[in-house]
């Protein structure tokens, strides 16, 4: 009788234990799950700080390479592009850096993909049309919605290869570059027009001066 309550005491202080311990590493895993979710939100963050920074740096380049910085005078664009330069440095003075942790396979498939927007990039000068028209199969490669032009489907794979973080990057990369050509192409449209105004403008006073 004596031996069996020393048992039941010798459980019952086992079964205490190990309850502690299960309540102990319980509230343990409860604050790694919290901690997870503040790592989370800590790099989606900093991956908006990073956004928000190159979208910063286009529109300061955009605003340097505006039409408006053609039509003014000579000491007003200098002392705007004083002010642009300025806020570049200082904007380029903020650096954050997420890093993506990828797999062998995955690190293959951005490079792959980076060699191919690269390549696209560097026909640029020879025919933009047809550059404009590449960039939008890749881009339409990488979007969820229905495409409203042909697909690159090599390239989709390719993508679809790449880390999850890899794939909003290259999206926002062809989104960047189409946005970089559509820029170019009403520059070079309104200075067509502005030498075509200004040709017709000599033209008619030309013939007014034989009339």
């Amino acid at each position: 009788m004596a031996q069996a309550r020393i048992s039941a005491k010798a459980n019952e202080g086992r079964f205490c234990r190990s309850s502690s311990m299960a309540d102990r590493s319980s509230r343990l895993l409860e604050s790694l799950d919290q901690l997870e979710l503040r790592v989370e939100a800590l790099r989606e963050a900093a991956t908006a700080v990073e956004q928000e920074k190159e979208v910063l740096l286009e529109m300061i380049h955009s605003i340097q390479n505006s039409q408006d910085m053609r039509q003014i005078s000579d000491g007003e664009r200098e002392e705007l592009n004083l002010t642009a330069n300025r806020l570049m440095g200082r904007t380029l003075t903020v650096e954050v850096s997420v890093e993506t942790i990828r797999s062998p396979q995955q690190q293959e498939s951005l490079k792959h993909a980076t060699r191919i927007i690269d390549e696209v990039v560097s026909k640029f000068l020879d025919d933009l049309g047809n550059a404009r028209s590449h960039l939008m199969s890749l881009y339409s490669a990488c979007s969820s919605e229905v495409p409203a032009g042909p697909v690159d489907q090599k390239f989709q794979s390719i993508v679809i290869g790449c880390a999850l973080e890899d794939q909003k990057k290259i999206k926002r990369r062809l989104e960047t570059l189409l946005r970089n050509i559509e820029n170019s192409d009403k520059a070079i449209k309104l200075l067509e027009h502005a030498k075509g105004a200004a040709a017709k403008t000599l033209q008619q006073n030309a013939d007014a001066r034989f009339n």
